[in-house]
């Protein structure tokens, strides 16, 4: 994922859910703070987002611009509509967010996507096979 998919990724969900903040809590969140970020850091075609002011609306996200969907097909990523509950955070994460906002690529609208360092605490926390075999895989580089 780039950061102009991450771009369109928060107004699509904006439209769609009627909110004009979104949290971004999966993999790709890394792209708020670091646009730039190494593609294996982004290389997911998924976005984890809830919107929110209307956590309601994941599914209509999730129905709209998720796996498998029109969006999904026409864009190559998709937004996954999940409530931020099922991420494993530290305390304090919501201070720490970095907002994605552009007058025109985000038509505004607000993405705050996880800080770097609580990204990386809830993958360890969550400690996934995929992730297992991310880490060790770059781990094996060093």
């Amino acid at each position: 994922m780039t950061r102009d998919q991450l771009e369109h990724a928060i107004r699509a969900a904006c439209d769609v859910a009627d909110d004009t903040e979104l949290l971004i809590f999966g993999s790709q969140a890394i792209l708020g703070q670091f646009p730039e970020a190494p593609e294996s850091l982004r290389a997911s075609i998924e976005v984890d987002i809830q919107p929110k002011n209307r956590p309601e609306a994941v599914d209509l996200i999730d129905g709209n611009l998720g796996e498998t969907s029109m969006f999904h097909t026409t864009h190559e990523f998709y937004v996954h509509g999940i409530l931020i509950e099922s991420a494993k955070l530290p305390k304090g994460w919501e201070r720490r967010t970095v907002k994605v906002r552009d007058p025109v690529f985000t038509r505004g609208h607000i993405g705050l996507c996880v800080e770097a360092h609580d990204l990386a605490a809830s993958k360890l926390a969550a400690y996934r096979k995929k992730t297992r075999s991310s880490s060790a895989c770059c781990l094996s580089k060093t």
